[in-house]
């Protein structure tokens, strides 16, 4: 069964061009959409999703009307692969219910694979030339070194509970827990 998918971005763009040629094509359903290609909660799209069977094939008019990013496609087209179901795109004609279609979504699987590696490899690189330079990652301490020696005087001396000194700074009891650890191993 093809099952065709149409989508637009905007509420003044048309979808006729895309489902006149899905009909043509053969498409018994078609899915039709309203929402940015970059968005992920699209309700039209989860709903020919959760249809798949095996042996469905599911059609677009062109591959950015499925996603605007390769990695968004990828992730969509291991799903429809694995509910056993093909992939078709007229425009670009990408058919991987055939062995060539297949090939060519594998090429760009590859290409997505090492655009991802280089990026990883990138952010390392940028993680220990920052290192290097003394900065380190990771959220500012919500309290400032004399809050926290403020905090384990009061806790320590008895004058507060860790609660009370969490409500009196303003932060988590877990903050304080672990101030009051960070403490105890320097000690």
């Amino acid at each position: 069964m093809l099952i065709g998918y149409a989508r637009v971005s905007t509420q003044d763009q048309d979808s006729a061009a895309q489902i006149a040629a899905l009909e043509s094509a053969g498409c018994e359903i078609i899915f039709q959409e309203r929402a940015s290609g970059s968005r992920w909660d699209r309700p039209e799209l989860q709903r020919l999703m959760e249809q798949l069977r095996p042996n469905h094939v599911v059609v677009v008019w062109k591959l950015d009307r499925l996603s605007r990013s390769l990695k968004d496609l990828l992730i969509l087209m291991e799903r429809i692969d694995q509910a056993g179901a093909g992939f078709r795109s007229l425009t670009e004609a990408i058919d991987t219910t055939t062995p060539a279609g297949r090939m060519m979504m594998q090429i760009i699987g590859s290409f997505a694979e090492f655009e991802r590696e280089m990026l990883r490899e990138r952010t390392r690189s940028g993680l220990d030339a920052a290192r290097k330079q003394g900065r380190i990652g990771g959220r500012r301490p919500k309290l400032s070194p004399e809050q926290q020696k403020e905090i384990v005087h009061l806790v320590t001396s008895g004058r507060k509970t860790a609660a009370q000194a969490a409500r009196l700074f303003d932060v988590h009891p877990s903050t304080v827990s672990r101030c009051l650890n960070r403490n105890k191993r320097r000690s």
